[in-house]
C-alpha cells in the first residue's frame, strides 16, 4: 500500500481524538463515540481510496455511520478493507479514565478477517517471545515462557489485561506466578501493541476482550512484529450465530495474525484521546490542539510516533 497513505490516515485518527476530547468527562460516551464516528467518517472520504469497511461501529441497521459494508473514500484509488474503532474506550472518555484512543488499520482488500461482534480470548507479547507462547498453555506456562524469551524471572513480568469481573481467576493465577499486573478500564487494542514497544513496561497481554479490537490489534503486531494468538469466545447462541453469519465455521481454531490481516501490506495508525499505555490524549491549547500518534506499515516494520500542533478557531478543519 502507498506510503503515502500512513499520514492521511494519521490525520483521520487524530480528526477523531479531537473531537472524542472534547467529551472528556462529561459524562456522556454516545456523544463522545458519535463525535469520533462524524469526523473520521468526513475525514475518510476526502481521501482518493475506495474503501469498505468490513469493522466499523456495526451493522447498517445498528449504526448510522461507518457501519460494515459502508464505502468511504472517493471511489477512484486503491480497493482496501478498513477496520476502524472512533473511538475505543468510550467509558474512559466519558469519565475522564486512561487508554482511550481513536485507531483503523487497513490493508488490500479481502485481506481482513471479518470478526463477529463477540468475545475473544487473547494473548499477546513482543517480538523476543514470538511464537513462544499458546492460548493452549495455561498462564504459568505463558509467563515462564515470555520470562525465558526475555531473559527474566517471572516475578519481573508485567502482565496487562482489562479490570472486568470474568478475569478474576486469571488475576489469581497470574499472582501465583508472583507477577506484576496492570489492569485497564478499557483499551486492550493498546495493551496488546504495548509489549512490541521498547520502554513500555509491559510484557504481555492476557484475557478476554471484543473480536474485532483483536483484528485490529494484530494488524498493528504485523506492523511492528509483535506476536498474537485469538479465539471467540461466545456468550450465547445469537454471538455463535452471528460468527456462523460471517463465514466461520471452525469455532474453535486458534487464530494468529496472519489468519486475521494481511502480514504484508497492511498500515495501521492510531491517535491518544487519553493519556494511556501506548500514547498521551488529545490537549487543547489556545491555538488549537496537541495530538500524540502512532503509525506502522507491515511492508517495511516502520513505526512512527507523531505529536502534531493543531491550528483551529473551534474545531479541527479536515
Amino acid at each position: 500500500m502507498d506510503r503515502n497513505l500512513a499520514l492521511d490516515f494519521v490525520r483521520v485518527t487524530e480528526a477523531a481524538a479531537i473531537a472524542a476530547a472534547r467529551w472528556v468527562g462529561k459524562g456522556n460516551k454516545v456523544k463522545a463515540d458519535a463525535a469520533a464516528t462524524n469526523l473520521m467518517r468526513k475525514s475518510f472520504n476526502k481521501l482518493d481510496i475506495n474503501g469498505e469497511i468490513v469493522i466499523g461501529e456495526g451493522e447498517r441497521d445498528e449504526a448510522p455511520m461507518l457501519f460494515i459494508g459502508e464505502k468511504v473514500g472517493t471511489g477512484s484509488g486503491l480497493k482496501i478493507d478498513i477496520a476502524v474503532d472512533p473511538l475505543e474506550g468510550t467509558n474512559s472518555v466519558a469519565y475522564g479514565r486512561p487508554n482511550a484512543i481513536s485507531v483503523m488499520a487497513a490493508a488490500p482488500k479481502g485481506t481482513m478477517l471479518r470478526a463477529p461482534d463477540t468475545y475473544m480470548d487473547k494473548i499477546a507479547v513482543g517480538p523476543l517471545a514470538y511464537g513462544k507462547v499458546s492460548l493452549e498453555g495455561d498462564v504459568q506456562y505463558n509467563i515462564e515462557a515470555v520470562a525465558s524469551a526475555l531473559d527474566k524471572q517471572p516475578k519481573d513480568i508485567t502482565v496487562i489485561c482489562l479490570d472486568r469481573d470474568r478475569h478474576k481467576n486469571l488475576i489469581k493465577e497470574i499472582r501465583k506466578c508472583d507477577s506484576r499486573i496492570i489492569l485497564i478500564p478499557d483499551g486492550d487494542v493498546s495493551g496488546a501493541i504495548a509489549p512490541s514497544i521498547p520502554d513500555s513496561g509491559i510484557d504481555m497481554l492476557l484475557g478476554i476482550g471484543a473480536a474485532p479490537e483483536g483484528v485490529l490489534a494484530s494488524a498493528a503486531l504485523a506492523c511492528i512484529g509483535g506476536y498474537m494468538e485469538g479465539k471467540l469466545k461466545f456468550r450465547d447462541k445469537a454471538d455463535k450465530n452471528r460468527a456462523k453469519n460471517m463465514g466461520f465455521k471452525d469455532y474453535d481454531k486458534i487464530l494468529k495474525v496472519k489468519d486475521m490481516v494481511d502480514c504484508e501490506k497492511t498500515i495501521f495508525a492510531a491517535t491518544g484521546v487519553t493519556d494511556g499505555t501506548l500514547l498521551k490524549g488529545a490537549q487543547f491549547t489556545a491555538e488549537g490542539a496537541s495530538t500524540h500518534s502512532i503509525v506502522m506499515r507491515s511492508k517495511t516494520k516502520t513505526v512512527r510516533f507523531i505529536e502534531a500542533h493543531h491550528v483551529f478557531e473551534d474545531e479541527p478543519k479536515y
